[in-house]
């Protein structure tokens, strides 16, 4: 609730950030549809025609462009929210305020992206006359386990940040990494039998799976992994949250 107070200073840093990020650049907000573009056009130049994984029916690039919907708000998310409390230490200093204000608004940022992708993945979809079915309409549940998954990681790292920065260091190689075990050039079908409840253990797997299945038709996401996962996300959420708010009276002393 106290945060609810300071919405107007959440989105004011919001707003700011999103007039920075594209601040004297050529194509400005274009980044945002020119980004997830040549990520499927490049993925599905060298998986669908050079290995050529089958993904039929759904054509190769809805079958991309769907997975890095979430991946993108993901892996953006968390290197914003994992930066935020650091970046806004001058600000700690000053002002008063909810500390949790500073990783909210690095999530809407990344929010704004989201949006835009969404609307570019319908251009997309048009081009290939493949349109979502009755599933979309569980989308927003899979929006809001992206974002609580997302929130959950980041306010761990942005509290550990202030702290140890090679945790700033490490953010990189750590989603360069998890993408790679997230179903995104591939899907959840081709891990092996055996592995595959290890692998759907991984909360991006259900937020790309649902993702996919919601917007593209592909295979229906595992229920029962998904609830495993988001009794594990819910977990994390809390520790971090009780974590976060353990460790804020420091913030500035440490920065």
């Amino acid at each position: 609730m106290e945060v609810w107070y300071y919405r107007d200073l959440l989105v004011q840093l919001a707003r700011r950030d999103i007039q920075s990020r594209f601040r004297q650049s050529i194509f400005g907000v274009g980044w945002a549809v020119i980004t997830p573009l040549l990520t499927t056009l490049i993925y599905t130049v060298i998986f669908s025609v050079f290995i050529r994984v089958d993904t039929s029916p759904v054509p190769y690039p809805v079958f991309v462009f769907t997975a890095l919907i979430p991946w993108l708000y993901f892996s953006a998310s968390l290197t914003k929210v994992s930066a935020s409390v650091v970046a806004g230490g001058p600000l700690l200093s000053k002002v008063f305020f909810p500390r949790l204000v500073l990783p909210l608004s690095a999530l809407v940022v990344a929010g704004v992206e989201l949006m835009i992708h969404m609307v570019v993945l319908l251009g997309v979809m048009a081009i290939y006359g493949y349109w979502p079915g009755g599933a979309i309409l569980a989308l927003p549940f899979f929006v809001a386990y992206t974002l609580l998954t997302t929130f959950a990681v980041g306010i761990w790292l942005a509290a550990l940040n202030v702290r140890f920065r090679d945790v700033g260091m490490l953010v990189p190689f750590l989603l360069q990494t998890w993408m790679y075990l997230c179903p995104i050039i591939y899907s959840v079908e081709m891990v092996p039998e055996r592995f595959r409840a290890l692998y759907c253990l991984n909360p991006m797997v259900g937020a790309i799976s649902g993702f996919r299945w919601c917007l593209a038709g592909a295979a229906e996401p595992n229920w029962m992994m998904m609830g495993i996962s988001c009794l594990g996300m819910l977990v994390v959420l809390m520790g971090g949250l009780i974590y976060f708010r353990h460790a804020q009276d420091q913030f500035a002393d440490i920065i």
